[in-house]
């Protein structure tokens, strides 16, 4: 005789009480948990899946991990549409995240991705600078002025004593814009500044934000012992980086196949500028301890971000455990 199948029930968390459960140094310390499980192969992570609307001038994309040691296990659905802000008023970057329990594969929680996405970027960028910059780095330049160019500051202030910033924007009321919230929110004194090269001359850390498809930051700019985090690049055709700063930089990525489909290093790599040979590895190796991070206070090194599942379900895995033990949530039978 056969039981009765149980109903499934599944915790909604809302982007609302997402915002109340999470707080950028416990995103920081589970994506460096996953970044260090990824470097010692204890992760199931597929390649990115591309949906291409090109009718709407966007995507969406597919993520599924799974993190064998906390048994975290679940996907993210996100999409990217440059033209939702001025045509809907919706954001560029929308995302849901659906948690799976390992054992049975029956779904836990649904909730809000977007919030989630933006802070595991930031966090992503801090932990790569972590490894990658000077120990003593206090001044970032921003190229960029937008919400990952928020997220990325907060996490850099989290791990660094920022005291400088100086941020660039394709429209100047943006980077002004962002000079007075971030500035009152970190205390940090943001100057705004009209072009790139103004922005990453004399700074320690340099933040690429842009959906540019031609590189804004040139090699000539860029001093010794610079750190770059390149996080704009996310799609086939974008970069931002001068590949001739590339050449002579330590190229870290978050994860080879992703970066050489879709990363900062996509466009160099197709036209035979740069090879594989070029790329020193991933941050997860490093985190690991399978390979060095900065080895000279002269060196050049480069993040090359493309974002990466773990940290999407890291950090949700998180908020879902948090939720259960705060109560938070509302639970609805499918």
């Amino acid at each position: 005789m056969v039981s009765e199948v149980r109903g499934v029930k599944i915790l909604f968390i809302s982007r609302t009480e997402i915002e109340e459960l999470l707080l950028m140094h416990d995103v920081i310390r589970a994506v460096e948990e996953a970044f260090r499980a990824k470097g010692l192969g204890k992760v199931q992570m597929p390649s990115k899946s591309y949906v291409y609307l090109d009718r709407y001038g966007g995507d969406f994309r597919v993520m599924p991990a799974y993190l064998e040691e906390s048994g975290a296990t679940g996907v993210k659905i996100v999409n990217v549409h440059p033209r939702n802000p001025k045509e809907f008023n919706l954001p560029t970057v929308m995302a849901t995240i659906l948690l799976l329990d390992q054992r049975t594969g029956e779904p836990l929680a649904i909730m809000d991705g977007t919030h989630i996405t933006n802070l595991r970027t930031g966090a992503g960028g801090a932990i790569a600078a972590k490894y990658l910059a000077r120990r003593n780095s206090h001044t970032a330049g921003m190229v960029g002025a937008g919400i990952q160019a928020r997220a990325q500051l907060m996490a850099l202030s989290e791990l660094f004593e920022i005291e400088r910033v100086k941020v660039c924007s394709r429209t100047p009321e943006s980077a002004r814009r962002y000079a007075e919230e971030m500035s009152k929110r970190l205390g940090v004194d943001i100057r705004v500044v009209s072009e790139p090269e103004e922005a990453v001359k004399d700074v320690d850390i340099v933040v690429t934000s842009t959906p540019s498809r031609i590189p804004l930051v040139l090699d000539e700019w860029v001093a010794e012992g610079t750190h770059i985090n390149a996080i704009g690049a996310d799609a086939p055709g974008k970069e931002e980086i001068d590949p001739l700063l590339l050449k002579r930089a330590k190229i870290v990525v978050d994860d080879w196949r992703q970066a050489a489909h879709s990363g900062e290093i996509n466009v160099p790599l197709a036209k035979g500028l740069i090879t594989k040979d070029d790329i020193y590895g991933e941050l997860g190796e490093i985190v690991a301890g399978k390979k060095c991070g900065r080895a000279s206070e002269e060196e050049i090194t480069v993040f090359d971000s493309t974002g990466l599942a773990i940290q999407d379900v890291a950090t949700a895995w998180f908020v879902y455990q948090k939720a259960r033990e705060e109560g938070k949530g509302s639970e609805m039978e499918l």
